[in-house]
């Protein structure tokens, strides 16, 4: 169902308000792009997929109706868009392709001082996630985004992907699972 907020913000956007789209943007722009980037090849692809997925918001945003929240149907469109741009790509990408612009945000974040041989294992780390990420099953790589990348609630994750409440866990259970061999795989090579 949409959110008391969502009703507002969604008879400003089709009434064109500007500064409604706005909020919108910056509320889950960055969100956007990490749930694309899990479905495409690159940043670069990642990011026309958000573009194309906020021109399809502007230009359908008069046909919402309300039955989820405005975010749900963003992402929905999101990552509809983001699957057949993957499936087109159908190619991985290489731990090394990672922008260093991303990796470089993450060690801002970071209060300690990491040596080089601790910055080189958590970015292969990070690579061999994002690689076993790309690797599960469309099904279980869209809920484990959602749920353990981006903190969407399970009934979130229902609506819009439309799967009951079982289902969801034995997914999402699947995927965590299939996640964890691939990382101890990487741990035991490592």
């Amino acid at each position: 169902m949409s959110e008391p907020d969502d009703t507002d913000l969604v008879a400003r956007l089709q009434r064109g308000d500007a500064s409604a789209f706005v909020r919108l943007f910056e509320q889950h722009h960055a969100a956007l792009r990490r749930t694309a980037l899990t479905f495409v090849s690159t940043p670069a692809s990642a990011e026309e997929v958000v573009q194309d997925t906020w021109l399809a918001v502007v230009h359908g945003v008069h046909a919402f109706a309300g039955r989820a929240s405005i975010k749900s149907w963003i992402f929905g469109i999101l990552i509809n868009r983001a699957k057949t741009r993957g499936v087109r790509e159908a190619r991985w990408v290489p731990e090394s392709a990672m922008s260093d612009a991303d990796a470089a945000a993450c060690d801002n974040q970071r209060a300690r001082v990491e040596t080089p041989k601790q910055r080189l294992l958590r970015k292969e780390l990070a690579g061999a996630l994002h690689a076993a990420i790309l690797g599960l099953p469309e099904r279980q790589r869209t809920i484990v985004v959602l749920r353990d990348a981006l903190g969407w609630t399970p009934e979130d994750v229902r609506h819009l992907l439309d799967v009951n409440e079982l289902n969801q866990r034995v997914i999402l259970h699947r995927a965590r699972t299939r996640l964890r061999a691939r990382l101890e795989q990487f741990r035991a090579s490592s």
